[in-house]
């Protein structure tokens, strides 16, 4: 008997499930690490003293906003991109809202092309899962500018 019981330890043991690190909005130098594998980034202040990261995903430039940062650890983040002088119609960016799962698109007040995609960070998500976020991020970027003709000839 004791020797089942050993061994129901012992599997319980091996088998018991390994917790990955958490990461909150408070963690603001392990979401610039995690930002900086899919490329150049910076870590700046917004004028409420809020974080912000300046970045570039092969060549696009984006940023992400630390939003409701009130108790100073904030509960969300916002990835932004805009494309002055990149005009879409209502129809097109209607056409990729309808069709993509990842990444709200809008046309700003001077009618440029934006893209933003959020993150929940209000009770933490695994650092798997922020890597992956900023994964979704990068080709839901790449794939927007390329929608709207960002860099490419006018005709």
């Amino acid at each position: 008997m004791k020797q089942i019981g050993l061994s129901a330890v012992l599997v319980l043991g091996v088998c018991a499930p390994v917790y990955a690190q958490t990461i909150d909005g408070g963690a603001i130098d392990d979401i610039v690490a995690i930002a900086s594998a899919y490329g150049e980034v910076s870590l700046e202040v917004q004028p409420n003293g809020q974080p912000r990261i300046a970045g570039e995903v092969d060549g696009l430039p984006y940023q992400v906003f630390f939003l409701n940062c009130d108790t100073g650890n904030c509960e969300d983040i916002n990835f932004y991109a805009g494309f002055a002088g990149v005009k879409p119609t209502l129809d097109s960016v209607n056409a990729w809202n309808r069709t993509k799962r990842f990444g709200r698109a809008y046309v700003d007040a001077d009618l440029d092309a934006v893209i933003e995609y959020d993150i929940n960070l209000e009770h933490g998500v695994s650092r798997e899962n922020l890597s992956a976020a900023f994964g979704v991020w990068s080709l839901v970027l790449g794939e927007f500018a390329g929608y709207v003709g960002y860099g490419a000839d006018a005709p």
